[in-house]
């Protein structure tokens, strides 16, 4: 989710669920070891449980950043192996890596031996024309062999070439059944499943069908309140309530304002928060108010104060400059 889930879109989601683990946006390897790591790195607080992804294929940086994250207080490190955009590619790293579970295993033991927070892998049950349930249960067995004891299964193969990254969350089929299988064939492993899950209701089936975990992606970016009631539902915390939308929003706000003092313009945060009132009558009257860019100069107070009224259907005065 490079470019979506940074730190401002990740305190915005831990605001509608106290439990579930978030992860950042892929950070490569080069990124960290020659660019700014406070800027890859930092995050609010409240945002724990949270989990850096890396995306690299050499062994003594993936170490190196490893460090980095155990260093900067993440509760879990993320290798990529599942990405299918040229550009990762170019790198070296991502789904392509699936070709190379020797290397991988290599990469995963080095960050083991490292440090003292988990390693995990997230990778596809495939690559091109590879569908062989065999295929995806070697690279499994590799990377355990080496330590590596939770495994994010995105349900698809990844298209090396032919396909852009969008097309190939679309176009290769899911076969959630290959990933139960490979829970129900390593049974000491936690597996998680990921791909084409937009519903809570389709959180609890994969739970209550022997997985370990879910993780989605989009639809928790373009349609975040269903996350509301995962404290709940999903974890069993009775205490937990659904907050409101409006609190949320309300709370975002004080979050900008926080911001703001630190030289961070309101539109940069609330860019990530346009989905909150998906489905509900005035939803695009309010996205539209807080993407107006000539409001931009305006206290991100006001601008919540116009965007409610404008979804009530109400009249408010706005500047025209």
């Amino acid at each position: 989710m490079m470019a979506w889930t940074d730190l401002h879109c990740r305190y915005f989601h831990r605001l509608l669920t106290r439990h579930t683990r978030l992860y950042t946006e892929m950070v490569t390897t080069g990124a960290l070891l020659h660019g700014d790591v406070p800027r890859h790195l930092d995050f609010n607080p409240e945002e724990h449980p949270l989990a850096l992804q890396l995306g690299g294929s050499e062994p003594a940086d993936l170490e190196a950043c490893a460090k980095l994250a155990q260093q900067w207080g993440y509760d879990e490190v993320n290798l990529n192996c599942g990405c299918p955009s040229e550009r990762v590619q170019r790198g070296a790293f991502g789904a392509c890596l699936m070709a190379e579970p020797q290397l991988v295993a290599d990469c995963v033991k080095a960050m083991r031996d490292a440090v003292d927070i988990p390693v995990t892998v997230k990778h596809r049950i495939g690559i091109d024309k590879v569908e062989r349930y065999e295929f995806v249960r070697d690279f499994v067995g590799t990377l355990a062999e080496a330590g590596c004891e939770v495994f994010i299964v995105h349900a698809r193969n990844a298209w090396l070439q032919g396909l852009s990254p969008k097309e190939n969350r679309e176009v290769p089929p899911l076969r959630y059944e290959l990933v139960h299988r490979l829970k129900r064939e390593f049974p000491g492993l936690t597996v998680g499943l990921n791909g084409g899950v937009t519903t809570t209701a389709q959180v609890l089936e994969q739970l209550q069908g022997g997985l370990d975990g879910v993780m989605v992606g989009r639809e928790a970016y373009h349609n975040p309140y269903v996350m509301a009631t995962w404290d709940a539902e999903v974890y069993g915390d009775t205490d937990a309530a659904a907050p409101t939308r409006e609190a949320v929003e309300a709370e975002m706000v004080r979050y900008c304002e926080r911001q703001a003092t630190l030289g961070v313009p309101w539109a940069h945060v609330m860019r990530h928060v346009l989905g909150l009132y998906n489905g509900l009558p005035g939803a695009r009257r309010w996205r539209q108010v807080w993407s107006d860019h000539r409001l931009k100069s305006l206290p991100a107070a006001e601008v919540s104060r116009l965007a409610q009224a404008a979804r009530l259907g109400q009249e408010a005065a706005a500047p025209t400059a």
